[in-house]
């Protein structure tokens, strides 16, 4: 009877406390990944997350940023006939072929978005885009949505058009070689109209979400983009406001519809006030207002934000994301650029006078215009 006390006595001191702290230990492992598989991507198998978490990784780089040459037809001929060039398939695919194969592009980029239409062109030498991209380590992507739509009743709110093929086309987009995918939603600031409306905000963001979840079952990475105008009369207080309100509605959606977070990147305006603001802001004010807004909602499981330049020019655009980046701290997202007009409008200026493209000068500039986009992006 004292030898069983003794052991009962030294049980309870020692080896008992050690058993209950591996119990506990193992039941936290367990709940730990519960949450994993329970949360947003729950539905993908473990390669394809692995999958989608790499490539968004791969275009979230330090310092290199994607071009965004996915305007579609109509819109990129309307910008060749205003500087006099003719508008026809065989002359954007020279165009964006010099935008693909600029020498030293390849130092600045990390992905390439591109329009349906130049998915499935090739190179003079015959390969195809998406191909030439990749062997230059640049990764391409796809514009999928289709028109954009007004919603009735909301003083011209609108949405984008495209949802109900999204799966289909996906499919074909990923045979052709893509790997992620970019999804606009357009707002405008309008107080007197009381826009956005909030109709307005919960239908795009849901769209997004919606949007985001068909793409990383067929194997895409989604790029979201909330697109709010700089048109209008708006402070830079009331943009934040609304930025925060659009954005935290974007990530609610997107969580709500099991989006896996990590296989996902953004592409958000640049917060700013309206053009007709009558109240001026420095750059340093506009960097701190954009982290502020990322601050507050922005997942930290997102690797990455590429701003888009929304009319601004390349100084402008450029000098807005390097304060960013200045202000950013500890924050550990990549900061980084999706421009389109910002680096393509100078390049068109060359032709100006010429009937023709300008390729050798234009490829030229183009790189040297990158270069400075780089620098802003670290």
């Amino acid at each position: 009877q004292p030898f069983n006390t003794l052991f009962t006595f030294t049980f309870m001191r020692t080896i008992a406390p050690t058993l209950l702290l591996v119990a506990l230990s193992a039941m936290s492992v367990s709940s730990s990944s519960a949450l994993i598989v329970g949360g947003g991507g729950s539905h993908l198998t473990a390669a394809q997350r692995l999958a989608l978490k790499t490539t968004a990784e791969q275009m979230c780089q330090s310092g290199k940023g994607l071009t965004a040459c996915d305007e579609g037809p109509a819109t990129i001929g309307s910008r060749f006939e205003a500087v006099g060039i003719t508008n026809s398939e065989e002359t954007r695919r020279i165009y964006r072929q010099m935008l693909f194969t600029a020498p030293g592009c390849e130092n600045y980029l990390s992905g390439a978005i591109l329009d349906p239409e130049t998915l499935y062109q090739k190179s003079d030498e015959g390969v195809l885009f998406p191909e030439l991209l990749k062997s230059r380590g640049i990764l391409p992507g796809v514009k999928p949505h289709l028109k954009i739509y007004e919603l009735p009743g909301t003083n011209g709110d609108t949405v984008m058009q495209g949802l109900d093929s999204l799966s289909v086309r996906c499919k074909e987009y990923v045979a052709a070689g893509a790997v992620f995918a970019k999804w606009r939603s357009p707002l405008v600031i309008d107080t007197s109209k009381g826009c956005p409306t909030d109709l307005a905000i919960r239908a795009n963001m849901h769209d997004l979400a919606r949007y985001a979840i068909i793409c990383q079952s067929e194997g895409l990475v989604p790029i979201v983009e909330p697109d709010i105008s700089l048109s209008g009369t708006h402070t830079l207080e009331e943009s934040i406001s609304i930025n925060i309100k659009v954005q935290a509605e974007l990530y609610k959606s997107m969580i709500d519809h099991g989006v896996y977070m990590e296989g996902s990147t953004l592409k958000p305006n640049i917060v700013n006030a309206g053009r007709s603001c009558p109240s001026s802001y420095t750059v340093d004010e506009i960097g701190a207002a954009n982290i502020r807004v990322l601050r507050d909602v922005f997942p930290v499981a997102m690797p990455g934000a590429n701003f888009l330049s929304g009319g601004q020019s390349l100084t402008e655009a450029a000098g807005r994301l390097n304060a960013m980046n200045k202000a950013k701290g500890n924050s550990p997202w990549n900061l980084s650029f999706s421009w389109s007009q910002a680096l393509q409008l100078p390049l068109l200026d060359l032709c100006k006078g010429k009937g023709e493209l300008q390729l050798e000068d234009m490829a030229k500039l183009y790189v040297e215009e990158l270069e400075v986009a780089s620098k802003a992006a670290r």
